[in-house]
């Protein structure tokens, strides 16, 4: 990442304290970044390796790009809320960033962190553009529906998932994510799993091909 990174000792959700890391960006930067972690109960964290790479993509250009992890999670205080008072954990980082930067904010989320901060962020006004990585329709048992997607609005949408994610049946999430509004783009990585690892079948690693496809929305939509 080209920021130097800081530990951030002041994000406070609900639930207490949240840790959290931030990649500096250039004094210069134009929009800054938040990117959520996947499930916190089935071993998601900030160190996350999809993650990892789309706050990398965010901060290559220059963005200040904040990770932290929900409550329950790591250091983050507090307990699991089985969503909810994960959508308040997106929210408080959200507001540190707003507050520290008084920017416009982009969002990312891998998996649950995906749909839980597509809630929180909806509607607010901050964010200037929504990125779901891996978004899930079942994994494990697990329902996520996606019917808020409308309240979004007119700001820039990207959606990138793996073409055999397990979790993400192609014409299933297709028809959830066509309610969302314009502009829009969705990228199915050919041979990615739900982690945009390799297949039996497409061994090769495909997080370099989703981290590219993150940059080159970034350039298109924000002319970054």
């Amino acid at each position: 990442m080209s920021g130097q990174v800081r530990t951030i000792e002041d994000l406070r959700g609900p639930a207490g304290r949240l840790e959290a890391v931030m990649n500096t960006g250039t004094q210069d930067a134009l929009y800054a970044a938040v990117v959520a972690h996947p499930h916190p109960l089935y071993g998601g964290t900030m160190h996350n390796k999809v993650v990892y790479h789309a706050a990398k993509a965010f901060n290559s250009f220059g963005l200040p790009t904040l990770r932290f992890n929900f409550r329950g999670v790591g250091l983050s205080e507090g307990e699991h809320a089985n969503g909810s008072g994960e959508i308040d954990d997106v929210r408080a980082a959200v507001d540190w960033m707003d507050r520290e930067f008084r920017l416009p904010i982009l969002f990312a989320g891998f998996s649950f962190g995906s749909n839980i901060g597509f809630r929180a962020c909806c509607g607010d006004r901050r964010i200037a553009g929504l990125v779901g990585l891996g978004l899930p329709i079942n994994a494990e048992g697990r329902e996520y529906h996606y019917d808020f997607l409308p309240s979004c609005g007119p700001i820039p949408k990207l959606f990138v998932i793996g073409s055999e994610d397990a979790y993400a049946p192609r014409e299933q999430l297709e028809r959830e994510l066509a309610k969302a509004t314009d502009p829009k783009r969705t990228v199915w990585v050919k041979g990615a799993d739900h982690f945009f690892a390799g297949t039996p079948q497409s061994p090769e690693p495909k997080l370099g091909v989703m981290s590219e496809a993150v940059r080159t929305w970034l350039s298109a939509s924000f002319g970054l």
